[in-house]
């Protein structure tokens, strides 16, 4: 029988073989959307924390709602607190489709939504959120080691959102920023107009 504990660092299993730690997660911000532009998380600001404190970071998106159809959910980062989100990327981008009357379903790679070399923010889904009242996307974004100033920042991302067509989409998306810079701001928008409503949370995984 194995006993799971906590304390302020870590989650610790138990059992007959001797103790191991999973590790845990530490809640640092949440933003939550009310037809804004963007929402940004800047390392030092408003409590944010995006630096050398955690080796990976990992945003949740809950219920993020877009005003109109035709659009994708993106994000950047920035390497001087926000001033500039224009950092150099490479991504790959691959979903699954099934429309809700069973018509239609696909798997495969989404060439228009990759950057090859690319400063434009990643789109985080394939294709459109739809807009209708009970549409969102939902997923997360882990960055990892983004204060390091050896290496590249690789980043991963895992979308289902509802698609404005009224397909179910799941939408894959990995890359890294090419910089040795510290990557210290993320921001999160769509392609145009609001984000209509939905929380952001940022953790820090130790």
């Amino acid at each position: 029988m194995s006993i799971v504990t906590l304390n302020d660092r870590a989650v610790r299993s138990v059992s007959a073989f001797g103790s191991l730690d999973t590790g845990s997660m530490v809640f640092i911000k949440k933003l939550t959307a009310s037809s804004s532009g963007t929402l940004s998380f800047v390392n030092g600001s408003s409590g944010v924390v995006l630096d050398s404190t955690y080796k990976e970071y990992m945003f949740t998106f809950k219920d993020i709602h877009p005003e109109t159809n035709s659009i994708q959910f993106t994000f950047n980062g920035s390497t001087d607190g926000g001033s500039n989100y224009n950092v150099t990327k490479t991504t790959t981008n691959f979903s699954t489709l099934h429309k809700e009357d069973d018509s239609f379903t696909f798997l495969g790679y989404q060439t228009s939504a990759d950057l090859a070399q690319s400063t434009n923010f990643v789109r985080l889904n394939g294709n459109e959120v739809g807009a209708d009242n009970d549409q969102s996307l939902s997923g997360i974004l882990k960055l990892f080691n983004p204060s390091s100033t050896t290496f590249v920042k690789h980043f991963i991302s895992d979308c289902q959102f509802s698609q404005q067509s009224d397909h179910s989409e799941r939408a894959f998306v990995a890359g890294y920023f090419n910089t040795t810079s510290a990557i210290d701001a993320v921001q999160f928008k769509f392609t145009s107009d609001n984000i209509d409503a939905g929380d952001i949370c940022l953790y820090g995984i130790l």
